[in-house]
């Protein structure tokens, strides 16, 4: 019996043992899960209006650049603002141990991953619901919109008001987060000023999931600080934008140069002048041969015989774009104008093309290239862009360089370049401009052509870029980037150059965690920040 009993004894420990090592090891498998795991269990505990979808994440991984693809571990679908701030807020407490990292991603325009987070969250941006879209037309005119609204639906909801935002982006199929947190310019910036000029209020996830209202004179600093940030200090959910009554009709015209001093003289003169056009851009055409029919589709030349006289002969012209905008009751004096304003100009004068359309065809012009790349398959392709901020001082010495050795032969793309005025930009935002009074947006948009080892192919766009950005600094040209790519703190430190303090002490404040937007690699989270 005594045997019979130890014998029992000895069973019932190794029972227990056995039951307390399985009960030990799953413990230990799910802190590991919950710890380590490319899914994070523990966002599935959240209370949400909208859903976080940890299977269909592929489409977050991709944006408009389809250079780099980074898996989130999940993509969340907010139908409120508390359903960011409550995911937001989540990482937040879960302290610096986890790596999870968060970034708003709105119609995916970004060019170099700025809008993912690896084995983080995404956050969908377009599918925030809220308050419905509101157009206030009496006093002052404003539009109240969703930070994932896109600026092409804020152009038809306010023209139904006879009113539209001042300042825009030459495509309108972004969302108002997305422009708003780079800076968002097009030919009315030099007037204007930048979309984040024309600003009246936001509404502001931080990096701790706080919901806060800023503006000018209500947490001013934070407001700054999100304007042209690059995500770094909150999402924006909400924003109030400043409008003005808008136009019927546009006319719109192009005329070219052959010579770089002359039209850069002309296009700074309109940008000073007292009484000017609306809208002023400008391009540069390489080694093209059958330019001006190509535009006989949209653009009717003033003297038809002189325009198919004109051979452009490969050689590199300037094409400067205007527009000036039309009321019906004031279209004769309008036409006055534009006459008076072209016969102080010195552009080739059989190249002078004009059109007439409508308000929103001409804001909405790119869209219809992107139609047509989109049934080619020519859209969804790397575009490598690179966008570039020149003094006025150096423009001419940066045009001999770039248009006429590195680009002499071939461009992949357009090549955009005008002046804006730095009075129209607030100094108090994150945004990073030159010193100088005037300058440049040189933006080379180029597409490369997949598989390609040829001049159209990414290595080769690649290689220009580098030559570019590599001749700026060695000519000490005081040259910044717009939608800056940078893979070091020390070049984002060399970026931001005296601004880098304020920069760094507000990411402290609004994200200590460095939890917002990783995608930009400026700051890593849990690392200190200098």
């Amino acid at each position: 019996m005594r045997y019979t009993a130890a014998s029992f004894l000895r069973q019932n420990n190794m029972l227990f043992i056995r039951s307390f090592m399985v009960l030990f090891l799953c413990c230990i498998t799910v802190k590991i899960n919950l710890c380590f795991s490319g899914i994070p269990y523990s966002l599935k505990t959240l209370t949400l209006d909208g859903h976080l979808n940890f299977d269909e994440v592929h489409n977050a991984a991709r944006d408009f650049g389809n250079r780099y693809q980074l898996l989130p571990s999940a993509v969340l679908h907010p139908n409120s603002v508390s359903d960011i701030a409550t995911t937001v807020k989540h990482i937040w407490e879960m302290g610096s141990h986890s790596e999870l990292t968060v970034a708003a991603r709105g119609h995916g325009h970004s060019l170099q991953g700025q809008a993912q987070a690896h084995q983080g969250v995404v956050i969908n941006m377009e599918s925030l619901q809220g308050p419905k879209m509101q157009v206030y037309a009496e006093n002052s005119f404003y539009v109240d919109v969703s930070g994932g609204e896109l600026w092409i639906n804020i152009l038809h909801e306010s023209v139904k008001y006879g009113l539209a935002p001042k300042s825009w982006t030459d495509y309108l199929h972004l969302t108002v987060g997305g422009t708003l947190s780079n800076a968002g310019i097009s030919g009315q910036a030099f007037q204007h000023g930048p979309q984040i000029s024309n600003v009246h209020q936001l509404e502001v996830v931080t990096g701790k999931g706080e919901i806060i209202n800023c503006s000018e004179k209500q947490n001013s600093e934070l407001f700054h600080s999100v304007l042209g940030g690059l995500g770094q200090f909150g999402i924006i959910t909400r924003a109030r934008i400043s409008l003005e009554p808008a136009p019927d009709m546009v006319k719109w015209i192009r005329v070219l140069y052959s010579d770089f001093v002359t039209f850069a003289r002309d296009q700074e003169y309109l940008i000073s002048a007292e009484k000017t056009f609306d809208y002023i851009e400008g391009f540069v055409i390489v080694n093209r041969t059958g330019l001006l029919n190509n535009w006989r589709s949209s653009f009717d030349p003033q003297d038809p015989v002189q325009a198919s006289q004109f051979k452009s002969g490969g050689q590199t012209l300037f094409c400067l774009e205007l527009a000036k905008y039309i009321n019906k009751d004031e279209k004769d004096l309008v036409n006055q104008e534009v006459e008076s304003s072209l016969s102080v100009l010195n552009y080739i004068p059989s190249t002078l093309f004009l059109s007439e359309v409508s308000y929103i065809e001409f804001l909405d012009r790119v869209h219809v290239s992107e139609v047509k790349l989109q049934s080619k398959g020519l859209w969804e392709v790397p575009h490598p862009w690179l966008n570039l901020f020149i003094p006025q001082s150096k423009i001419h010495d940066f045009a001999k360089e770039v248009f006429g050795n590195i680009l002499a032969e071939t461009s992949n793309g357009p090549i955009l370049i005008y002046p804006l005025n730095k009075s129209k930009w607030d100094n108090r935002t994150s945004v990073v401009i030159p010193e100088e009074d005037v300058f440049y947006l040189v933006a080379f948009l180029s597409s490369a052509v997949p598989s390609s080892k040829g001049t159209d192919g990414l290595e080769h766009i690649l290689t220009q870029n580098k030559r570019i950005l590599e001749y700026c600094e060695t000519a000490h040209l005081g040259v910044k980037q717009y939608l800056p790519h940078y893979t070091t703190q020390e070049q984002w430190r060399s970026h931001f150059g005296p601004q880098w303090e304020v920069f760094v002490q507000r990411k402290s404040t609004y994200d200590p965690l460095a939890i917002l937007a990783p995608g930009q690699r400026i700051f890593q989270k849990a690392m200190p920040f200098s």
